[in-house]
């Protein structure tokens, strides 16, 4: 149980100590997590689990703090091998698009290892580049790029590291890796799939003529779609290329109209750069009527949670009510409203 009672009186003595530590925003939320140190302990717990528990909550403190300056500043996080050397096309690849993004005002996030990492931070800069690494036994340190700026934070587990790596960003570029660079690939196209992490854009960036991720495209379409594991179409969120620049425009253009979401009880409230027309509303409710559970795409001023808490309340916005199976297709109703004649120049 998440709200699991303590006894009362030690429920005061938590709020004692939150008094003498000065923690009043979101106490409860601290409360919470004390309360479930305290469980884990009455629990007898195993020893490890205990550890495992602790140093992920470390990681992440560690972590949310080296993010929390730059929170609002757009982030791209670049995947790719640690083995890829400085002469592979690949390498030349990971720091020209990185610098591109750089160029237009973006920070980049890697793994702060060697190879396709290493290229990213030197195509964005010290300035614009942050790391989350992995304590490995046998893999080197963290690059100097992102080390020497105390832009980095070191991870003991992968859980934690692709947790920020992943919830920082708001767009993704993957060049060909190994194991460690296709798990997070997969996990980026399941969250995306599952809708347990909001829209973003991602890019599988290959070398010029390269066949790397058409390889995989081809799997997925010959041997995962038609077997039904996925649906057809899964894939299509994804854009493969071979083009920095048009790895650039995908990654920018996917905020060209489309700012953010939130969820107001069962209602989906999409904010945008700029009020659509009430032709192009009707447009969007024909193209994308099935995806809704009841009613129409429409306008709608911010809710009472948005005013709440001020959140972009400047912004015009759409409202819907989303069928939670199709939620893995939000990506297609983002890219119409960018596409949208009423929507701001690239």
């Amino acid at each position: 149980m998440i709200d699991e009672p303590l006894p009362e009186g030690l429920s005061a003595e938590i709020n004692a100590v939150l008094d003498e530590a000065g923690v009043l925003t979101d106490r409860r939320l601290v409360m919470r997590m004390m309360r479930t140190a305290i469980l884990l302990g009455e629990d007898d717990t195993d020893r490890l689990d205990l550890k495992i528990a602790s140093a992920a909550l470390a990681e992440m403190r560690d972590a949310f703090r080296l993010f929390a300056p730059y929170r609002g500043v757009r982030k791209v996080t670049v995947f790719g091998s640690a083995r890829t050397l400085t002469d592979d096309p690949l390498y030349r690849q990971a720091r020209d698009v990185a610098a591109a993004l750089a160029s237009d005002g973006w920070m980049v996030v890697t793994g702060a290892g060697p190879g396709i990492m290493q290229a990213a931070a030197e195509g964005a800069g010290p300035a614009l580049s942050l790391g989350v690494s992995i304590r490995l036994p046998f893999e080197e340190k963290p690059n100097g790029l992102v080390a020497g700026q105390d832009q980095v934070v070191a991870m003991k587990y992968f859980f934690t590291r692709k947790l920020m790596l992943i919830k920082e960003s708001q767009g993704f570029i993957c060049l060909p890796g190994g194991f460690g660079t296709l798990d997070e690939m997969f996990e980026l196209l399941t969250l995306q799939q599952t809708g347990k992490a909001e829209p973003m854009p991602i890019v599988l960036l290959d070398e010029t003529g390269g066949t790397f991720w058409r390889g995989l495209r081809r799997f997925i379409d010959e041997d995962l779609a038609p077997t039904g594991v996925i649906s057809e179409g899964d894939f299509d969120r994804v854009v493969i290329t071979d083009s920095v620049e048009a790895a650039r425009a995908e990654i920018t253009g996917f905020w060209r109209n489309y700012d953010s979401l939130r969820w107001v009880g069962d209602t989906l409230v999409l904010r945008l750069r700029s009020a659509p027309t009430d032709d192009e509303i009707a447009g969007l409710n024909e193209e994308f009527g099935a995806l809704l559970a009841s009613g129409r795409i429409e306008r709608t001023a911010p809710r009472a949670p948005e005013v709440a808490d001020a959140d972009a309340l400047d912004l015009p916005r759409l409202a819907l009510h989303l069928n939670q199976r199709q939620v893995g297709n939000l990506f297609r109703l983002i890219g119409a409203i960018n596409a949208l004649p009423s929507a701001p120049s690239a």
